[in-house]
């Protein structure tokens, strides 16, 4: 889809009844008008507005067939790109409602053994990740030069891993949020620095971790997270 589509499909997708029809019709079924107006909640003077902006627009067709006519989508690269711009913005609004939804209890924030984990672990891993700190490799992660740099900036030091017989750095399932954080001596050491810099406290007799105020500050500055 290039550039212009893109740009020509989001204008169309401005109007919230015509997102309502594209919505409808992603099931792969043609519908006559009035089925739409009834499915969109508008009057058949609004709906037909719509429905010709969109087929001239060419997001639409209509085929008659006796005394209906049924539209549906042009065809299937335009329902292609409206899926995949549908599903970008559910997981964004997804992903908006989470934090919302999630602000304390062990799908949070906890600990898993020795190290941190979920929404808040796996954040910081996906953010260390993005900024080229660490590299997936098959079970663990990698720790690259910017990495140890950005690490010695919290006072971890590459040095102190040399003699190690633990693993460095393991991707650890997160159970609640089906993604990777990060488990290994280096897992550890990143709860227990945190654990120094008060970023977090434990709750009494639970695997829950509090982020405190002063952690979400620093996680904001050093890796642009933003724990509202």
């Amino acid at each position: 889809m290039s550039e212009s589509n893109v740009v020509h499909m989001a204008a169309l997708m401005c109007e919230p009844s015509r997102v309502k029809i594209l919505c409808k019709l992603r099931d792969g079924r043609a519908y006559t008008a009035t089925e739409l107006a009834h499915a969109v909640s508008v009057s058949p003077t609004s709906l037909s507005n719509h429905l010709n902006k969109l087929l001239k627009g060419g997001v639409l067709k209509v085929v008659p067939q006796g005394r209906h006519r049924y539209y549906s989508f042009a065809n299937a690269a335009v329902a292609s790109s409206f899926e995949s711009l549908a599903n970008f913005m559910q997981q964004n609004q997804d992903e908006v409602q989470k934090k919302k939804e999630l602000k304390e209890g062990v799908t949070y924030c906890r600990s898993c053994y020795d190290h941190l984990a979920g929404y808040v672990g796996v954040s910081m891993t996906n953010a260390m990740v993005k900024r080229g700190y660490l590299k997936p490799s098959d079970k663990d992660f990698l720790v690259s030069a910017k990495g140890w740099e950005w690490l010695a900036s919290i006072g971890i030091v590459e040095g102190d891993f040399v003699k190690s017989r633990r693993p460095l750095a393991r991707q650890c399932l997160d159970w609640s949020e089906r993604r990777p954080h990060i488990a290994g001596h280096l897992g550890a050491v990143l709860l227990e620095k945190g654990m120094e810099n008060l970023w977090f406290k434990r709750v009494q007799c639970s695997r829950e971790i509090v982020l405190t105020s002063k952690g979400r500050q620093e996680l904001y500055k050093l890796l642009d997270l933003d724990f509202v």
